[in-house]
This record gives structure tokens, sequence and C-alpha cells, in this order.
């Protein structure tokens, strides 16, 4: 006895439901499962980073002075101006992929060329950018020093500007000798080593009666803590009166006055710290370069990413690979990719740099 074939109507086609259900193709849906998940990634790491941001909010590195440089600019103050500048060069790459979209629904290759090809300089000028911008944050620009406690203290003038090592720090060339073999203490690298020693910066300061320390805690409302029903608040508001310059810069970093600048320097400075890394970091809590090396290095992985598949579809857009087929699918198809790490740099470029 023979069986009986039931047909359903849907043999040939690649969905139970449909070959296309919500009007998409196969390869669209699937761009979008990634891209919802790897929204749901970032999310998780920017709600990790404004959790952590919370909980050390009153010496959370300021961006402006993190982020001030600008390329052939050296010594410029130009705070946020090279990042607001990579932001827009990324969005401007965004619009050219609409606009390689577009042509290609219209099967306009020559366009299609032209768009794609001014979306990769955009992406590679990005990702160019943001090495940039980690090597200055890696290499750092004034140097800082560390307490016993962890805590992060810089050097300004009389003014509250930021003043480096080498404008104060003199070079003692007895405690480089420390450091050979010979004396017992060994380094793979000298080059590990910082430019000048803690008992060098010691000694410059000393000399600088005009050099003062800035803490990395911001300068509370005072007025606020003396109104308080708290003893504790009082008395903390009368210390800060006594021991800094700014007590009344509610948010900026507090400035001690040159005998408390003295005694701190003396008491609790151990270590010197140039730049920033995953332990230290000059500009205040490590914990902030942590999630901007993690975060913002993952990014760049998606965008470099992003950057090597437009090269791909660019090169087989001027083959005719699409011509060929009748559609420029595969363009939209990155293109949504690339949009999505578009949209992610707005909120990484608002937590990290903004707020």
């Amino acid at each position: 006895m023979e069986a009986t074939t039931v047909s359903t109507g849907t043999e040939d086609k690649v969905w139970g439901g449909g070959n296309q259900p919500l009007g998409a193709s196969y390869g669209k849906m699937m761009m979008w499962f990634f891209i919802l998940s790897d929204a749901l990634t970032f999310s998780g790491f920017l709600a990790a980073y404004g959790f952590s941001r919370f909980k050390y909010i009153d010496s959370w590195p300021i961006a402006d002075e993190v982020f001030n440089h600008f390329p052939f600019l050296h010594g410029v103050d130009a705070p946020m101006y090279y990042v607001a500048l990579m932001t827009f060069i990324l969005i401007f790459s965004s619009v050219t992929m609409v606009l390689a979209v577009d042509a290609g629904h219209k099967m306009q290759q020559k366009k299609v060329i032209i768009y794609m090809f001014l979306t990769v300089i955009g992406g590679a000028i990005f990702v160019g950018s943001q090495a940039w911008e980690w090597k200055n944050f890696i290499k750092g620009e004034y140097g800082a020093v560390e307490t016993r406690s962890g805590n992060i203290l810089q050097f300004v003038d009389a003014e509250g500007e930021r003043v480096g090592l080498e404008e104060f720090a003199v070079m003692n060339p007895d405690v480089r000798e420390e450091h050979l073999d010979k004396n017992g203490v060994w380094y793979e690298d000298g080059g590990s080593l910082p430019t000048y020693s803690i008992t060098e910066v010691k000694e410059g300061f000393m000399q600088n009666k005009d050099v003062l320390v800035r803490g990395q805690i911001l300068v509370p409302n005072i007025e606020e803590l003396k109104a308080s029903k708290n003893p504790k608040d009082v008395a903390y508001a009368e210390k800060l009166e006594r021991e800094l310059i700014n007590a009344d810069e509610v948010g900026a970093k507090g400035i001690y006055n040159r005998e408390m600048s003295e005694m701190r320097l003396e008491r609790d400075a151990v270590l010197v710290v140039e730049g920033a890394n995953l332990t230290r970091n000059e500009y205040g809590t490590p914990l902030f370069a942590d999630f901007f090396f993690f975060i913002t290095g993952f990014h760049g992985f998606h965008v470099f990413s992003g950057v090597m598949f437009n090269i791909i579809i660019f090169f087989n857009v001027i083959i005719g690979t699409y011509e060929k087929r009748k559609s420029y699918e595969m363009v939209e198809k990155v293109g949504l990719y690339w949009h999505f790490v578009d949209l992610v740099w707005v909120f990484v470029f608002t937590f990290f740099y903004l707020v």
C-alpha cells in the first residue's frame, strides 16, 4: 500500500509560516536578531558603567579635563573638540550609507560605489581617531601621584591650571642608581619606570611654592552641609573650608592650600602615575580607565569589523556581483549593522563624554 503525501503548500518555502515574515528576508531577519542581542550586550555594559559612576560620583574624573587633546595642537586646551569631530564623521558615514542603500534600490551601481567608498573612509577615520585617543589617554599629559589609599593627587598653579611634573620635578641621578641590577632590584624594561621618582617630585614641589595639590574628590555644596542637622556634615564642611582654597566651587576638584598640599604630598604620596592603564589612572579612579578601555574598545572592534564588511561589499559592487543578482540587499544588510554601531556610539559618547 502506497503512502499518501499530504501537500501543505509550504514545501518550497524557507519558513514554515511563509518565506518573508514581517516582510523581511531570511538574511535581514538574522541581522535584526544579531543587532538585538548586541544591543542588549552594550546596554549591560553601559548600565554597569552608570552604576559605578553613581557609586563613585564624588571622585569620578571630569571628561573635559581628560579628553582635551587635538591633533597637531599640543598644549592647546580643546575639551571634547576632537571627540565631537569623530562623532560627526561617524554620523556622516551613516548618511552616506543611507544614500548607498537608496542607490542600490534604484540599481544605480556607480552611485553605490561612491557612497560605499565614502562610508569606508569615514569608518576608517573614526577607528584611527579612536586609536589616537587611546594613545593620549595611555600616555597622559601632566602626571600625578598616588596616595597610600589609592587616591590621585594632581598639581595646579595658583590659578587652578594643571601643572605637569616636568615643570617642577627635579632630576636626581642618585635615585635612578637605586634601580641597578647590582642593588638587587630587577626590571624587564627600564621604560616601565616613570619619568620621575616620588622623591624627585617631592623635592621639586618643596622648591616651587606656587604649585598646589589638587585631590580627586569633587567639592560638595558647603552651605548644604553646614545647614545639615548632622554634626559630622557640619564638621566636614568646616574642615573643607580650612583646607581648600576653592571650597565655594561646587563640583570642581578640591585644591588644597599650600600648607595642606605639603602635608598631603609628604605624608600620603607613595607613587608617581603617568597616563592610564588597567591598574592606575592619573585622571582619577582606575575604574574609569577600565570601563573606557573595555567599552570604547568593544565598540571600536565593531566599527573596525564594519569597515571590513563594507570593504568586501564595496568590491562586490565594483565587480558587478549585485547587478547580476538584480538585488543590492547585501548593501542594505551591512547598512543595518553600520547604523547600529553608529547609534551605539551616540550612547557611548553621551555616557563617557557628555554626562
